[in-house]
């Protein structure tokens, strides 16, 4: 699960990001409909109710979730773009963060992919402005590597890019560093050929 509370290495996830990450797989396998507080508490070792100790509902819980998911992304991607180098190397490292996201995190592509519909107005305004911004920097780094590119059609790339690399959590056929090699390499591949 990817936590926004930095932890010094080897330390434990805190209970609040195991019952996350047990709520994403559940939601991945599930939906968000179909899972219980009670099945997310017997996936952590406590009860249902136990949960209410560390989020308020199960829709705070996805919120949270998805919310930190569309943070985590904006900023790996802003921090890559805003480092000094080659447009072409710039946008292979936001290509890189993004397959590397995308393997260690299949549940929570899974879950973004359908639950959106089913955050509160606020967190999904939250989440989808997020969202926006982090096309943005697709775009700025896409328009810097590729100059002859308009803005919409470096936009429709990016989102065109997102669907291949976050396409994981429907195939598993190689090992992850062959996966990502591969996502990688048909990613760029696509962008670059963006007319």
């Amino acid at each position: 699960m990817i936590s926004t509370t930095p932890r010094t290495r080897g330390q434990k996830p805190s209970r609040r990001d195991q019952i996350l990450a047990a709520a994403a797989e559940l939601f991945a396998q599930h939906g968000f409909r179909g899972v219980g507080i009670d099945d997310i508490g017997a996936a952590v070792g406590i009860t249902g109710p136990a949960l209410y100790r560390h989020f308020r509902s199960k829709d705070a819980m996805l919120g949270e979730m998805l919310t930190d998911i569309s943070e985590y992304l904006l900023a790996g991607g802003t921090e890559r773009i805003e480092r000094d180098g080659d447009p072409d190397e710039i946008l292979a490292g936001l290509v890189r963060f993004h397959v590397d996201f995308a393997l260690q995190q299949p549940a929570l592509i899974t879950v973004q992919e359908r639950s959106l519909a089913s955050l509160a107005d606020d967190d999904r305004r939250t989440v989808r402005g997020l969202q926006r911004r982090y096309v943005e920097v697709w775009v700025s780094a896409l328009r810097a590597a590729v100059p002859h590119l308009d803005e919409p059609t470096a936009r429709s790339a990016a989102h065109a890019v997102f669907g291949l690399m976050n396409s994981t959590p429907h195939h598993r056929h190689l090992p992850d560093d062959r996966l990502a090699e591969l996502l990688t390499g048909l990613a760029l591949g696509a962008l670059y050929a963006a007319k």
